[in-house]
């Protein structure tokens, strides 16, 4: 089978690398660095540099391919989905996009097309579990909290991120949907901050974010429902300050003559600031717990750098969930057609079992208790 991987950067690498070894597989990036990085790895990956943003092209692009992969950056994610779906093709997608997936289920039925949506860690495997456990017992409330971090942070921002600052900056600006008893609510970013303890990473902070996504429609039935991003204590307090200072404005200012946005700025300094060097050693805590029927459900993740094969935590947990959706269209273990986050495949015990199994195959082990 041949395999179509749009997008070369930490992640998509890591998915092109680890489909490499079960199919043919070209990887498409319009940055010839980041294909030169893959090509590193394994010589035997096709590459191309591909403006991805020609949508008309796809078509003609991916007619020889029999799966594609959609690992784009979040602001043209919806309409590289869309123009995978038109094009006919099967596809797992981690661009996550603002827009609602669920909007393209119609053409994809009509395309007769399978897309497994959102299917990362956080969105993703967070999906995956709220939908089994949805299965076997009447759920009450879930939170899911979840962090990619610096396994040795330095000040003054104790962060470093495998993506652009912008979409940083987005999940720390956008505002956040919740559902609390019954209601959906929407509340600032980084609002209900609250420390956490855990056991390999130390005490965390917890703050809102926009990550339910599909969850809040998929599920209405379940009353409360959070998700919440991690950081090292002290992160939040400088970005709250550099938000309320103005420095995220999208606002353009007359600089020396030159209009340019606080946004665009402020995102072009951060990138130095935040790069995720290539073999920097970083980690994926996450804890989804779910309550209901008198019993709490709990799954733990804690995940670090690979040295052995030189690929990022977020990359590995991220991209080897994104692989199992592949693996379950190609081995045609999920086969309807339409649109699907992970919790609307979840309720199917053989598919969440042979997620699992794949992850726990490449080193990346979830922790249950009750």
């Amino acid at each position: 089978m041949m395999i179509a991987v749009l997008g070369a950067g930490m992640v998509g690498r890591a998915i092109a690398l680890d489909l490499a070894r079960d199919f043919t597989v070209t990887s498409f990036d319009v940055n010839d660095n980041n294909l030169q990085l893959l090509r590193k790895k394994n010589s035997a990956v096709n590459t191309v540099v591909q403006n991805l943003q020609e949508y008309d092209a796809y078509t003609h692009l991916l007619h020889r391919f029999d799966f594609v992969v959609t690992a784009v950056p979040g602001f043209m994610g919806f309409e590289t989905l869309k123009a995978v779906i038109n094009a006919g093709k099967n596809v797992a997608d981690i661009s996550f996009f603002p827009e609602d997936a669920l909007q393209l289920d119609a053409l994809a039925k009509e395309k007769n097309v399978t897309a497994i949506v959102d299917c990362g860690v956080a969105p993703g495997m967070s999906n995956w579990i709220i939908g089994r456990c949805n299965a076997e017992i009447k759920v009450d409330k879930f939170e899911i909290y979840v962090g990619g971090l610096p396994l040795h942070p330095q000040p003054p921002f104790l962060y470093k991120a495998p993506f652009s600052p912008i979409d940083v900056i987005e999940e720390y600006t956008r505002p956040a949907r919740l559902k609390e008893n019954g209601q959906l609510v929407t509340k600032p970013a980084l609002t209900d901050r609250e420390m956490m303890q855990f056991d390999e990473a130390g005490t965390l902070e917890a703050f809102n974010t926009d990550g339910l996504r599909s969850l809040l429609f998929t599920m209405p039935h379940i009353p409360t429902q959070i998700e919440k991003t991690l950081r090292y204590p002290g992160h939040v307090d400088l970005i709250v300050a550099l938000q309320q200072a103005g420095f995220f404005s999208e606002e353009k200012k007359l600089i020396s003559g030159v209009e340019i946005s606080p946004l665009q700025f402020t995102s072009q300094l951060l990138i130095d600031q935040w790069k995720l060097g290539e073999t920097e050693e970083e980690l994926t805590v996450m804890k989804v717990l779910v309550h209901g029927g008198g019993q709490t459900v709990e799954y733990n993740l804690f995940d670090k750098y690979d040295a052995a094969t030189g690929i990022s935590s977020m990359a590995r947990t991220t991209g080897y969930a994104c692989t199992a959706a592949v693996q379950l269209m190609a081995q045609q273990l999920f086969t309807e057609k339409g649109v699907f986050p992970p919790e609307l495949i979840g309720h199917r015990k053989d598919c969440f079992d042979f997620v699992l199994k794949h992850l726990q195959q490449r080193g990346v082990h979830w922790k249950k208790k009750s």
